[in-house]
């Protein structure tokens, strides 16, 4: 039997020749690209404005893909039924992720309570970047003014700008408290919906899996929608299960050298590790700062500041070049300036929580591209390298390894 990188390259120049045979064989007139185009531009359009609804579903079915093991195992070998293992899994993670909150909450409430002198204490601290902060201020309003007078001369000549100032001397204060009430009510309304829709997958997600594949015309297409169902519940359930156990291992490494070097409450600087984990990229720089500027309040010398976010690099360092290579499967692959396109993309249009998904979205995408032929040519551009990978660093990201 041949080794499993063989396989593996037999398999990678078999899916290069079918992309190629698809290419050569397909002809699109400039009408069926203009259509494309405008439904793809219509699809971001309704994702964007109808976020508040459709981001709970997404998230929904993100995480029933991470339970669906432990709902398997509740449901097949412990022989509950599905409605009952449902609930018992949907209490479960409220109850840790409550009690998580109630332990970080006092803390991250003072943390931010005293943001302002916080501030205050870190520019005092590092006087020494005083003057180059100052210049690139100074550029920054430089490039400002400059803007606003080239927009200026745009501007038709005599038009009435209109400046609508605030009644009340509290209104900046009450528009606040009115922003972030509408704000705290809107998250509680898409936590709810995002838990009823959690509940209804984990109960009767499999029914409609079964309902759409029956509606399918022919034998092969029921046989791909089961496929593609079956490699997205499994690659990336193992994606996330494997990586959150990892960024577990990340935060309870960042908790102990928090506790190690004198940092006021590990707990909350462990959680937060753990949680900027999921992001690439944009989530280890923020770490890094968050540390950085933690560790410059608290530490008495500059030198004993840098030592908390050095050792963060080095677990990150860690984590990204050893421990997830080894854990995570390496035949299925995102390439990793994709990775970042589609960060950048889902952050843009769905802010933090579209950052967390970025990845398995795009893995997802692959999934589907690989198992419709009109769309293997870009599952083919989408995968990343299967040879050996080039050394990244913590802030780099982790490319969606997945088992395929």
């Amino acid at each position: 039997m041949p080794p499993v990188s063989e396989l593996d390259d037999v398999e990678a120049a078999a899916r290069r020749e079918r992309a190629a045979e698809i290419i050569r064989r397909s002809r699109f007139q400039p009408q069926t690209v203009c259509l494309l185009i405008l439904a793809v531009l219509a699809v971001f359009y309704t994702l964007y404005f109808a976020a508040a609804i459709i981001l709970p579903i997404v998230l929904a079915l993100v995480v029933n893909l991470l339970l669906s093991a432990p709902m398997r195992v509740l449901h097949m070998r412990l022989r509950l039924p599905k409605t009952l293992a449902a609930l018992l899994l949907i209490l479960c993670l409220f109850g840790v992720v409550g009690a998580i909150g109630t332990a970080i909450s006092v803390p991250a409430a003072g943390w931010i309570a005293r943001a302002p002198q916080t501030m205050t204490a870190v520019q005092t601290r590092l006087a020494l970047m005083h003057g180059p902060i100052q210049m690139i201020q100074a550029a920054n309003e430089r490039i400002e003014n400059f803007l606003t007078v080239v927009s200026g001369e745009h501007r038709a000549a005599g038009a009435p700008v209109v400046v609508v100032a605030s009644a009340s001397p509290g209104g900046g204060l009450s528009s606040l408290g009115s922003s972030v009430l509408l704000g705290t009510r809107a998250f509680v309304g898409q936590a709810f919906t995002m838990m009823l829709m959690l509940f209804f997958l984990l109960a009767q997600g499999d029914s409609l899996l079964r309902r759409v594949v029956e509606i399918m015309p022919t034998f092969a297409d029921k046989r791909r929608a089961v496929q593609i169902a079956s490699q997205v519940e499994r690659n990336i359930s193992l994606y996330l299960t494997t990586i959150t156990a990892i960024n577990l291992l990340v935060g309870l490494a960042n908790m102990l050298q928090c506790w190690v070097f004198g940092l006021p409450n590990p707990l909350l600087w462990g959680v937060v590790a753990f949680l900027l984990n999921y992001i690439p990229i944009i989530g280890p720089l923020t770490g890094i700062l968050v540390y950085f500027v933690v560790s410059v309040i608290v530490l008495p010398s500059l030198l004993q500041a840098l030592l908390p976010p050095l050792v963060y690099l080095g677990i990150h360092l860690l984590e990204g070049e050893t421990i997830t290579p080894m854990v995570l499967a390496r035949r299925f692959t995102l390439n990793p300036v994709l990775v970042m396109g589609s960060l950048m993309f889902w952050d843009w249009l769905w802010g933090v929580w579209g950052a967390f998904l970025s990845v398995p979205l795009l893995a997802v995408f692959k999934i589907i591209c690989d198992h419709v032929d009109v769309l293997t040519p870009i599952g083919h551009v989408v995968g990343g390298p299967n040879r050996a990978r080039t050394v990244r660093s913590a802030i780099l990201p982790r490319p969606g390894q997945l088992d395929e």
